[in-house]
């Protein structure tokens, strides 16, 4: 693999980007990324790899409660949720084949005893209902933590739950089977499994139907849920989310179209995100290895034809293919840039997805450029303070309005995104007729967005860690300070994840009088 292959997508296409990542918040997060990319060629070492896989099970073990419990942490008490995540983890490798799990005494004997204290816990929630809530029978007290339970628990259908636990157990069972229309899709998700991997076909079968009948789909995304937002719980995760639909999807409904659309939403959003949560990570990589085509397999190019040209990567100097991935670059320049390069044919031969972006890069009168759309577009407008019996009013300004020094004018930008994206930057430039009311880099929320603001002498620069779907408007204010005819120039965003995605608003000119 070439050294690019380890860069961050943070560190590539620099030539590309609005901003170079040095002027960033997040040159820091660029050098994790990279450094994360480069221990995956630790993965091919398979010694090592041993000895970590050794290590880990030393330490599961190690901080194994005697009742059969996981702490999060050492010292800590042992933790419910952790644990059910943790045996539900062992249920997912054992599914892949991992022989490790069952043949290992050692590994064995510590997922038996995490289950069984699992059931234990199940018993204790049956016990306070039935003493504090005489009804229990005919009302719903089953939450997403008994649910989660029964989707860890069914995947090791040959620990039998002891007698003591069955009512426990078969009660909880009964309430998911009742109330399953009360939980996200994630919820419902769980309890599909779980009550199919249990022989219960009519109730799974009624679920994938309402998952079919709730879930939107596109060309380029897939098929996924406009609930897939995120949220304060673990629940509301939406990669998470996607991947167990992957797995309902495959396991219970069979359908293998619906599990390559799914994979397809997944894939879409690791092209705009860095998934820093190694949760989501192994989730997504569990759902695309668990069923369908082989992505990696095939290491036949996209091919790519411009105008009367097919692009062959190996034929053109210094232009190197990405093993794996297939990623590859090529510029033209000046005169090598001829009218018939506007015709472009992207045809991909095998199976699975594959995308990629052409720029065209040129120079332009600032006030002279249009409007540009992507799925992220940004619409800007510019509005001057009036006094008025009623009070101040704003008057939108239009291409040579006519300005006064001293005046107060306020910027408004909407900003449409349709899909999340992290690390966007947005640069709005502005006439030099016009000073900010706040010069102070400052971090700050505004029209439901946590950003940092950088005030520069052309420009403001705002940088916005996570850009979730949506419509956004925020405002800032400006001081007229010089007379003349000024270009108020644009205002361009990009997420610097995946610099494809990038718009920018048209320009404008302004006049000013004393």
């Amino acid at each position: 693999m070439t050294p690019e292959s380890f860069l961050s997508n943070l560190e590539k296409n620099e030539e590309l980007k609005s901003l170079v990542l040095e002027e960033t918040p997040w040159v820091l997060d660029a050098k994790d990324e990279s450094e994360r990319k480069k221990r995956v060629g630790l993965l091919f070492d398979l010694n090592r790899m041993a000895k970590e896989q050794k290590k880990a099970e030393n330490l599961l073990v190690k901080l194994q409660a005697p009742n059969g419990g996981f702490p999060w942490y050492k010292g800590m008490p042992d933790d419910r949720y952790i644990t059910q995540h943790i045996v539900s983890g062992f249920g997912k490798l054992d599914h892949l084949g991992i022989r490790e799990i069952k043949e290992n005494s050692r590994v064995a004997n510590m997922i038996s005893k995490a289950v069984y204290y699992l059931d234990d816990r199940i018993r204790e929630d049956f016990n306070y209902i039935k003493k504090y809530y005489p009804k229990y029978k005919t009302e719903q007290h089953i939450s997403y933590i008994q649910v989660h339970y029964l989707y860890a628990r069914s995947f090791f259908l040959d620990y039998a739950v002891s007698e003591r636990n069955k009512e426990a157990f078969d009660y909880f069972f009964a309430q998911a089977k009742t109330y399953w229309t009360s939980f996200t899709t994630y919820g419902r998700g769980m309890i599909a499994l779980a009550l199919n991997r249990y022989n219960e076909k009519a109730i799974p079968a009624d679920i994938v139907k309402s998952l079919k009948e709730t879930s939107l789909h596109s060309e380029e995304m897939g098929m996924y849920w406009r609930e897939f937002a995120g949220g304060y719980y673990w629940w509301e995760a939406p990669i998470e989310s996607q991947a167990l639909m992957v797995e309902v999807f495959s396991e219970v409904a069979n359908d293998a179209t619906a599990v390559e659309e799914l994979k397809i939403w997944l894939l879409k959003q690791k092209q705009v995100q860095d998934w820093k949560s190694t949760k989501a990570t192994v989730d997504a990589v569990y759902a695309l290895l668990i069923r369908g085509f082989n992505l990696l397999a095939s290491d036949e190019l996209v091919e790519v034809k411009i105008g009367n040209e097919v692009i062959d990567p190996y034929k053109i100097e210094n232009c190197k293919v990405e093993a794996g991935t297939g990623y590859f670059k090529t510029a033209w320049t000046g005169d090598q840039v001829k009218p018939e390069m506007g015709n472009i044919q992207v045809t991909k031969k095998d199976s699975g997805i594959a995308w990629g972006a052409v720029y065209w890069q040129y120079f332009e009168d600032l006030d002279k450029i249009t409007p540009h759309e992507t799925p992220i577009s940004i619409k800007k407008q510019l509005f001057v303070e009036k006094q008025s019996a009623t009070g101040p009013r704003m008057e939108p300004i239009g291409d040579n309005a006519t300005l006064k020094v001293g005046d107060k004018v306020k910027v408004r930008i909407e900003i449409r995104v349709d899909r999340e994206m992290q690390y966007v930057h947005m640069k709005d430039m502005r006439a030099s007729c016009m000073e900010p009311v706040n010069v102070l880099s400052t971090t700050k929320y505004q029209g439901g967005l946590w950003y940092f603001e950088n005030t520069r002498d052309a420009a403001t620069n705002f940088f916005f860690n996570n850009l979730y779907k949506g419509t956004y408007v925020f405002e800032y204010s400006m001081f007229v300070t010089h007379a003349g005819e000024f270009s108020n120039g644009i205002t361009t965003i990009q997420c610097m994840y995946a610099p494809e995605f990038t718009s920018h608003s048209e320009g404008i000119r302004v006049k000013v009088v004393e």
